[in-house]
């Protein structure tokens, strides 16, 4: 129904500068974009705006200067660094007789490109249709004429408000498709949370370095590449931590300027693991000259959906690509880690970042002694399972003695498991 571009097309890229910081763009990400994309890039045409143009979003003169930039180097698509009204591309498009795109349309092809899971597939889907739903016309040119002749007579609609209707109908359905993927994950995050099992959850700008940083932790081998947007389906993962056990650790989708909310709405479900979480971990590339203004992105997308509020341990990576820096850990004023510089390419520093995690989830880890009768062996076994013991000898009468150390979750975990009972058994506590 709509057009849509192929990869290895032949691009001119239009990026203005607006004195309002709020409408400002990145032109070095807009290149990222595009590259990521599978475009090829003939020519950049810049300039600079108070206001946007009602017409054609840049002035006349430039947007004739655009036009004959897509004549004489024959590119057949032209991707603006910003958002454009559906008039405003229908009005370029005519005059450069070539497709137009807009900084969203980008994102979303590149989404559509990378999905791999059901989910994944039907949450760019979603956002598609509801950024097309204002683009429709763009799609037809008899817009005008009403169903008639031999069977065809009755709905009276126009071509435009039957594709409106259809369009609505698969929107509906997509919405309860994914209704019932969320039931699944909610199904998931609810035993998590029964068990105790603390979440970890990755954030950040695209490509800070997420999945690279998740594959060394949990040798997931989920694809990781220097491309904007190259993690889109979430996957989750376990790792053991010293003296918590086992933690979630969830890979994300990347964040970045201006994300579309039609994208922010349908990958709600993926994003309800980030507001769920324990703790996050914002990735940061710290090699990056405008990581400080990519951190505030983030931390803007994060209040958009509702995790501004979830714990944060900052990881800044790429250390190796900055030269003087040694992986070490930023402490605030009680003690706890705020910040750890590393390296997930080369892993340098990794080991402070489990460090960190063990101070941050612990809690309070308990040491106990207890005297386990000859007949509860399987509890016995059930320790020496948890790799908490720390001493074991037996008394006159039998009993096993035990020196255990873990976490106070974990032990509340074994009390909810096994029976009230098991406190019976304690002899000495600290």
């Amino acid at each position: 129904m709509f057009d849509r571009y192929e990869a290895g097309e032949l691009a001119v890229l239009v990026h203005i500068t607006f004195s309002d910081e709020n409408k400002k763009e990145d032109l070095d990400e807009l290149k990222h974009l595009v590259s990521s994309a599978g475009v090829n890039t003939l020519d950049t045409v810049t300039g600079s705006r108070q206001a946007p143009h009602a017409r054609y979003f840049v002035g006349t003169g430039k947007a004739q200067e655009i036009a004959d930039a897509v004549k004489t180097l024959g590119a057949n698509v032209v991707v603006f660094n910003h958002a454009l009204t559906p008039a405003q591309q229908r009005n370029l498009e005519a005059l450069c007789e070539c497709l137009v795109l807009d900084r969203t349309a980008l994102i979303l092809d590149i989404f559509a490109q990378r999905a791999r899971t059901y989910e994944g597939r039907l949450q760019v889907e979603l956002a598609q249709l509801r950024y097309l739903s204002t683009r429709l016309i763009r799609g037809w040119t008899h817009l005008e004429r009403q169903k008639g002749g031999i069977g065809l007579r009755g709905p009276g609609e126009t071509q435009l408000e039957t594709d409106r209707r259809l369009l609505r109908a698969r929107i509906s359905t997509i919405k309860s498709r994914l209704a019932k993927v969320e039931k699944q994950r909610e199904q998931g995050r609810r035993a998590r949370k029964r068990n105790e099992v603390p979440t970890v959850a990755l954030v950040g700008y695209t490509n800070a370095g997420k999945s690279t940083l998740f594959n060394h932790l949990t040798d997931a081998g989920v694809y990781a590449a220097d491309q904007l947007f190259a993690t889109l389906d979430p996957t989750l993962r376990k790792v053991d931590v010293v003296d918590v056990g086992t933690c979630i650790l969830a890979d994300t989708v990347g964040f970045i300027r201006h994300l579309p909310h039609d994208l922010v709405a349908a990958f709600k479900a993926t994003l309800q693991e980030t507001r769920d979480a324990t703790l996050l971990l914002h990735i940061v590339d710290c090699a990056d000259p405008s990581h400080h203004d990519n951190i505030v992105a983030v931390q803007t997308v994060l209040d958009e959906i509702d995790a501004g509020d979830v714990p944060q341990l900052m990881i800044m990576n790429k250390i190796d690509d900055v030269d003087g820096i040694e992986p070490y850990v930023d402490f605030d004023e009680l003690g706890k880690p705020v910040k750890v510089w590393l390296s997930a390419q080369t892993g340098i520093g990794v080991e402070l970042l489990f460090e960190s995690l063990t101070t941050l989830l612990s809690g309070q880890i308990r040491s106990l002694q207890l005297a386990i009768p000859s007949e509860e062996g399987k509890l016995r076994a059930l320790f020496y399972q948890l790799d908490c013991i720390e001493h074991e000898s037996y008394s006159d009468n039998g009993d096993c003695i035990l020196d255990i150390r873990l976490n106070a979750i974990e032990w509340q975990r074994l009390i909810k498991q096994q029976g009230a009972s098991i406190e019976e058994y304690v002899v000495n506590a600290k």
